[in-house]
C-alpha cells in the first residue's frame, strides 16, 4: 500500500510539474507577442539623420489617420512630376530609407517617406502588421497627388520588410499606382511566422509559434491570415512589380520572394541572390539595385 501512495504521489508531482511547465510557456508566449506587436514611443528607433543631411532639401508634413492618429512623413519636391512613396520596414523608422531617397532624388524623383503607425514619430503604440497599415498608406497615396509638383498619375511604391508588403496591398487597391519595388517583403504572415518568430524572440517555432500567433491575433484584433500579399499581388498587373529576394535572409521566410512572384501578372521580376541579408539589396548590391529601380520607375512614370 505505501508503494501505491509513493507512486500516486510521484505522479501527482509529475502532472503538477507538467502543468507549470505549461503555464510558464503560455505566460512566455504572452509577454513575447505583446512586445511584438507594441512599440512604444521610449523603445523606439527615431532617427538620426534627415533628408537634409542627404543633400534633399524637404519638408515635414502630417496625415490624420481614420481612427484619429497623427502620423508623420518626410517630402522632397519633385523635379520630374514623378513621386515615389518610401515605405520604411517593422520598428525601424525613416531614416531607413534615407540612402534609397537620395538615390532616387538624384534621378528627379520627388520622395515622401511616411513613418508607420507605431514607429518614428507617428502616433499609435500598436503593430498590425498590415491590417491598418494598408489603409494610412492609401490615405498617404491620396494625400501625395495633391502635393506641389507632384502629379497624381505618376506615383510610385516602394518598401523595405513590411513596408514592402503593404506596398503591394495598397497598389492592389490604388490602380493609379505605376509601379513597385519590395525589398524583401513577406508573401503572408502565415508563411513567415516560424521564421519571424525565431528571429525577433530567439524562441523555437514549436510550441512558441502558434502561442504567439494566438496572442498577438487577441491583442490587435488582427488573424494572421487576413495579412497575405499572395491574395491581391495580382491585381497590380499590367503594371510592373520588381521583387528582391535574398537567400541569407534570416528575418522572413526565403521562399516569401518565389511566392509572391507566382501569385502575380505579367509583367514581373524576381531578383533573387543567395548573398544578400534581409533588405540588404540597396547597400550590398548598389549599382545593380540602382539601375533596377530606376529603370522599372522610370518606364512607369517617367518616360512618354
Amino acid at each position: 500500500m505505501k508503494r501505491v501512495r509513493w507512486w500516486r504521489l510521484l505522479a501527482a508531482l509529475v502532472v503538477l510539474a507538467a502543468l507549470a511547465a505549461a503555464a510558464v510557456i503560455v505566460w512566455r508566449a504572452r509577454q513575447e507577442a505583446i512586445q511584438l506587436v507594441s512599440n512604444p514611443i521610449e523603445t523606439r528607433r527615431i532617427p538620426t539623420s534627415t533628408p537634409i543631411d542627404f543633400g534633399m532639401v524637404y519638408d515635414d508634413v502630417t496625415l490624420t489617420t481614420r481612427d484619429g492618429l497623427e502620423l508623420a512623413a518626410w517630402y522632397v519636391p519633385s523635379e520630374n512630376g514623378a513621386l515615389v512613396i518610401a515605405i520604411h520596414g517593422y520598428k525601424s523608422s525613416r531614416g531607413e530609407m534615407l540612402n534609397e531617397a537620395a538615390m532616387l532624388h538624384g534621378h528627379g524623383f520627388g520622395i515622401l517617406i511616411p513613418a508607420l503607425r507605431a514607429h518614428d514619430m507617428s502616433d499609435g503604440t500598436t503593430i498590425t502588421f498590415g491590417a491598418r497599415e494598408i489603409e494610412d498608406l492609401l490615405d498617404w497615396i491620396d494625400m501625395a497627388g495633391t502635393l506641389p509638383e507632384v502629379d497624381p498619375d505618376r506615383i510610385l511604391l516602394l518598401g523595405n520588410s513590411l513596408g514592402g508588403t503593404i506596398a503591394i496591398e495598397a497598389a492592389a487597391e490604388r490602380p493609379a499606382i505605376k509601379a513597385v519595388a519590395t525589398n524583401s517583403a513577406f508573401s503572408s504572415l502565415e508563411d513567415t511566422l516560424e521564421t519571424s518568430i525565431r528571429f525577433f524572440t530567439g524562441m523555437p517555432p514549436f510550441p512558441f509559434a502558434p502561442l504567439i500567433a494566438f496572442w498577438a491575433e487577441r491583442e490587435t484584433g488582427v488573424r494572421v491570415t487576413d495579412v497575405d500579399a499572395t491574395r491581391s499581388i495580382g491585381r497590380i498587373s499590367p503594371r510592373p512589380i520588381l521583387l528582391m529576394q535574398g537567400g541569407a535572409d534570416e528575418v522572413i521566410s526565403i521562399d516569401s520572394g518565389r511566392r509572391l512572384y507566382e501569385a502575380a501578372g505579367e509583367p514581373k521580376t524576381l531578383w533573387f541572390d543567395e548573398r544578400v541579408g534581409h533588405a540588404r539589396f540597396d547597400t550590398a548590391l548598389p549599382g545593380a539595385y540602382e539601375r533596377r529601380v530606376v529603370e522599372l520607375f522610370t518606364g512607369a512614370a517617367v518616360q512618354p
